[in-house]
């Protein structure tokens, strides 16, 4: 890595990690483990949450969450995202990487967590006419839209700009209603047929609203370090350009320039080159497949 481009890369690194130099703990950590995991080398999970467009995708379901109003309040009320909002990033690539790439018993631990943490977001949101709503993170119905916002915007990122997905996009949808189901979430879609339907299904739920406007705003223009200000704008655009018409206007937000799409993907090499690829929790992972020795899990077993 030329020295040039090293505060870059370090700043990257910090910003999704919280850690500058050197790897997080929790990545070491998937070395260790009894099993190969619920994927493996060649699945089509490790295909896409290896692959770059990672970047644009988190931007993509953070946008689509908050059209759903329970979604939004429990990021209203109970989320630190304007006074850490990368802490919460870096928890949520915690869950992600240890779900792909660790083994079993870490998978289910991991998941175990972040459900342990959504039991006190809690509370009350107004209907569209006033009438209170109540909800809860753990509700059947908002984990299962949060599931599908997560599934929806990792595969309409990768099919822009990245790498053919072993067996398809179908492949991907069945592999990671894997994490689904460790989330709680009951029948997740098999396909990208179902993944859309089910998606599609929530519309006359989902709503535009002063919170979601100031989500729209803080993800425009989050609170980034200067070096990374420059490339910020064009992962955003990114993301509105990936996003389904519907889902678009439905957020207010208006249909980007055609010289986005090649513009983000010449970004996303780049930074490719600059972090290295894969990442560092799939090498930890295929060290502790080669220890034991065994054959990988079927995909979504």
């Amino acid at each position: 890595m030329p020295k040039l481009t090293e505060p870059l890369r370090a700043r990257i690194q910090s910003t999704l990690s919280g850690q500058p130099a050197g790897d997080p703990a929790w990545v070491t950590a998937l070395e260790q483990g009894t099993d190969s995991g619920h994927f493996g080398p060649g699945s089509a999970a490790w295909a896409v949450h290896g692959d770059m467009p990672t970047l644009v995708a988190g931007i993509r379901a953070l946008l689509t969450q908050a059209l759903h109003p329970g979604a939004m309040a429990g990021v209203h009320d109970h989320s630190r995202y304007r006074e850490d909002p990368f802490g919460r990033l870096a928890g949520t690539i915690r869950w992600i990487f240890t779900v792909t790439y660790g083994d079993t018993a870490a998978a289910a631990s991991g998941s175990a967590w972040v459900l342990r943490l959504h039991e006190k977001v809690r509370g009350v949101y107004p209907a569209a006419d006033g009438t209170p709503v109540p909800y809860a993170a753990n509700d059947p119905e908002l984990l299962r839209w949060v599931h599908l916002a997560f599934t929806d915007a990792f595969l309409g990122t990768h099919e822009m700009w990245g790498v053919p997905i072993p067996g398809g996009p179908d492949a991907y949808v069945r592999e990671w209603a894997t994490a689904g189901r460790l989330m709680r979430v009951e029948d997740p879609p098999q396909s990208r047929v179902e993944l859309r339907d089910q998606l599609r299904s929530y519309l006359p739920v989902l709503r535009y609203d002063e919170r979601v406007a100031d989500v729209v705003k803080f993800l425009r223009r989050p609170p980034l370090a200067p070096a990374l200000r420059p490339m910020y704008p064009l992962l955003f655009n990114g993301a509105v350009a990936s996003l389904p018409d519907d889902l678009r206007e439905l957020l207010r937000l208006r249909r980007t320039p055609a010289a986005v799409v090649p513009a983000t993907g010449a970004l996303l090499t780049l930074t490719g080159w600059m972090l290295g690829t894969p990442p560092t929790a799939q090498r930890v992972a295929e060290r502790r497949i080669a220890r034991l020795g065994e054959p990988t899990a079927s995909p979504a077993a």
